[in-house]
């Protein structure tokens, strides 16, 4: 799978109180979570990206409580990738139950800046900021796991197999 969009840059320890406040958690609609999605932290986020944009973020992104409310907003706004040093571990886990490619490279933040152009191919782990040349790896997930991802989520790719 091939994503390619621009790169929205945030730092460190991103929680999911900031990805979905709290007061938007009556549903799990991604429609309606979508264009609350960073508001606390980046208030005009959802009106600026373009489907296929990326976040790009420093260590323990996604830390917090552990609602799979974040992962869907995210993807419901229109990204495409979560590109990070480190993720919290429940969020890793929440991403790819929802579909949600997320790739670790520290190399990558430290390479991307705000509004650079990526493109990301997940079977390789390969990162190429198309707007610098650069070029970085990260570890690519499992088959099992990109199944997942391409299925839309745990739940559809399960159904799926069941037939």
């Amino acid at each position: 799978m091939q994503l390619r969009g621009k790169a929205w840059k945030y730092g460190a320890n991103v929680d999911t109180d900031v990805i979905i406040p709290a007061r938007y958690l009556t549903t799990s609609d991604p429609k309606v979570l979508a264009p609350h999605c960073m508001e606390d932290l980046d208030p005009e986020f959802a009106t600026k990206v373009s489907p296929g944009d990326m976040i790009v973020a420093e260590t323990n992104f996604g830390c917090g409580s552990s609602r799979e409310h974040a992962p869907v907003a995210i993807k419901g706004a229109g990204i495409s990738c979560v590109i990070a040093k480190s993720f919290a571990r429940i969020f890793y886990r929440n991403a790819i139950n929802t579909g949600l490619p997320i790739l670790e490279c520290p190399e990558a933040v430290d390479g991307i800046s705000q509004g650079n152009v990526l493109s990301i191919e997940l079977e390789t782990g390969r990162i190429t900021n198309l707007t610098t040349g650069e070029k970085f790896t990260a570890v690519p997930f499992p088959p099992f796991v990109r199944e997942i991802i391409a299925a839309g989520g745990l739940m559809k790719y399960v159904k799926a197999r069941m037939g």
